[in-house]
């Protein structure tokens, strides 16, 4: 009922007389070669971003001309339909108001999605982590973020959610560490393992000086001695650096006679003398 009230509003504060077949035609027509030339234009504009501003600026860009040339369009052609444009913007106002307090997750994602392009703690393309969630970066819309799963799933968050939730960027910085642990064996000369560890570090290009990386022993573990590797890598090789670089100090140890060990367990046997004889249990 209240719905039907708002709209009788609208149209009486609205109306300027009858509307033609020819006038209904003719916003039809220029609503839509308006739409048409909108999206030729943003073609064009999103070749020229391509290489000059980053994927999400220009993605920004791009949506807000679209969007407000079409506001510009339709409310410049609403006489061609009987409507006045300033009592539209009166009733639409008051109808805002009314559906602001029916809408309020919708407004808080909107206002959201404002402060995280204003923000930017995310672009388009980056690899994040967003309430449990990881993947890359799609989109970043007005209400809702898109995430691309890394098994190739599409997830859309709303930005309240986003906004107001931790995030965690893997690719913002443009270094990163990675640690793993090599063990060897107690036998094994510890000191000569880290020096071809470290010889290893020095020579691989991706492998940073600065921060240093560290090589050293961490745990006397029950079967082995652990010794812990950490290197810094620009942030396009760290994911190779991280899968490759533990077999390959693995290959170099081995060449070397320093292995990785085996659990073992030693056991104990104890022989019972003959003339010692158990108890006899009572019944």
């Amino acid at each position: 009922m209240m719905s039907i009230n708002i709209l009788n509003f609208i149209l009486y504060s609205t109306s300027k007389g009858p509307v033609t077949l020819g006038n209904l035609l003719e916003f039809i027509f220029i609503l839509s070669f308006s739409i048409i030339i909108s999206r030729i234009v943003i073609l064009y504009l999103r070749r020229y971003f391509i290489n000059k501003v980053s994927k999400d600026v220009g993605e920004t860009t791009i949506k807000f001309l679209y969007y407000s040339s079409l506001f510009i369009v339709f409310i410049t052609i609403l006489p061609l339909i009987g409507l006045d444009p300033s009592g539209l913007l009166l009733a639409g106002g008051i109808t805002g108001i009314v559906l602001g307090f029916a809408s309020q997750n919708i407004v808080g994602n909107l206002i959201s999605g404002v402060f995280l392009m204003i923000e930017k703690p995310i672009k388009i393309g980056d690899q994040v982590e967003i309430n449990k969630i990881s993947g890359y970066v799609t989109d970043i819309r007005i209400i809702s973020t898109l995430i691309r799963t890394f098994d190739g799933l599409l997830v859309r968050i709303p930005n309240q959610q986003v906004f107001t939730t931790n995030i965690t960027n893997t690719v913002s910085y443009p270094i990163r560490r990675f640690d793993f642990i090599m063990k060897i064996r107690y036998s094994d000369d510890a000191d000569a393992a880290i020096w071809f560890i470290q010889d290893l570090i020095d020579k691989e290009p991706f492998a940073l000086h600065s921060p240093p990386p560290s090589v050293y022993v961490n745990e006397l573990g029950e079967n082995s001695v652990n010794i812990v590797i950490r290197i810094w890598a620009p942030i396009s090789e760290w994911y190779v650096l991280k899968t490759r670089f533990p077999w390959v100090i693995k290959k170099i140890l081995e060449e070397n006679n320093i292995e990785v060990p085996l659990p073992q367990r030693e056991v104990y046997i104890h022989n019972v003398p003959e003339n010692k004889k158990m108890p006899e249990k009572k019944i």
